[in-house]
């Protein structure tokens, strides 16, 4: 592992979300501008068309979000995947390493939206502490530094489980240009939450004031989202991280996420089982 982690061009940058002591009610409120910002790009219905690929294919009717915090883009994904003929009665378990209480409550309270939230812990570089199904990680892979994403790689191909990371951002500019634009970035993304945050819902008294009064939610937001690329694998680092992995039971594929309009959202990663 050390020997290609100098070789990447991914670097470990702090996210304020990834602390412990970050309070929970504010990841929430940064998670909802996350999804607001998603469905803007057209996402869900991204992911929706990758995911019913496999779903077909590996004739699966049940989804495992690993790594799902405060929700995330997955409940989105799920209105999109509904509307699919033959995926009408798709089911969504969301899970984390450290379950959100706020979330548990949520979407375990509606048993006709197909979707749960698992109360239990599940570690995604064991993937065989979650449920059986086709594990996804959303715009989450980039939080984990080279050892532990390569056990997670490791974890669902000898464990046989079919996983698709997706990442809706592309590591695709120079380190140093990154820094030097960063004041400007940070300044626009900060601007943005001014103007994403009314179509919040629901919208909590927190959420207003925490971005309008107090701007916390508007500064956090910006440096984890800038903080971000540079922290995403790049389809280079992602052969690092694959190196010595495949075989005839099980293969990778990897390449730029495309809409329906042509147009390249981010990056995935798929392993399957053959």
């Amino acid at each position: 592992m050390e020997s290609f982690t100098g070789k990447m061009k991914r670097i470990q940058l702090f996210e304020f979300e990834d602390f412990s002591w970050f309070p929970g009610w504010l990841r929430v409120c940064m998670t909802n501008l996350i999804v607001i910002l998603q469905k803007g790009l057209g996402v869900p219905e991204l992911l929706a068309g990758l995911i019913a690929d496999v779903m077909k294919k590996k004739k699966l009717s049940h989804i495992v979000d690993l790594g799902s915090g405060s929700g995330g883009a997955m409940p989105e994904v799920m209105l999109s995947l509904q509307d699919l003929e033959g995926l009408e009665n798709v089911t969504l378990t969301l899970t984390d390493l450290f379950p959100n209480d706020a979330m548990l409550k949520k979407f375990n309270t509606d048993a006709n939206d197909k979707i749960s939230y698992l109360e239990t812990s599940v570690d995604a570089t064991n993937i065989a502490t979650a449920p059986e199904g086709l594990k996804t990680m959303v715009n989450c892979f980039h939080h984990m530094p080279p050892k532990k994403a390569r056990a997670i790689l490791e974890s669902a191909q000898r464990t046989n489980q079919p996983l698709l990371v997706y990442e809706m951002g592309d590591n695709n500019i120079p380190l140093l240009i990154w820094w030097l634009l960063l004041p400007i970035s940070l300044i626009i993304l900060i601007i943005m939450v001014l103007f994403m945050t009314p179509f919040v819902k629901p919208l909590t008294w927190r959420q207003v004031v925490f971005t309008y009064l107090i701007p916390v939610i508007p500064i956090c937001y910006a440096w984890d989202g800038q903080a971000s690329l540079p922290r995403m694998y790049t389809l280079k680092d992602l052969d690092y991280l694959l190196g010595g992995l495949g075989s005839g039971n099980y293969t990778w594929q990897k390449g730029h996420a495309v809409k329906n309009n042509g147009k390249k959202q981010g990056i995935y990663l798929l392993g399957l089982p053959n």
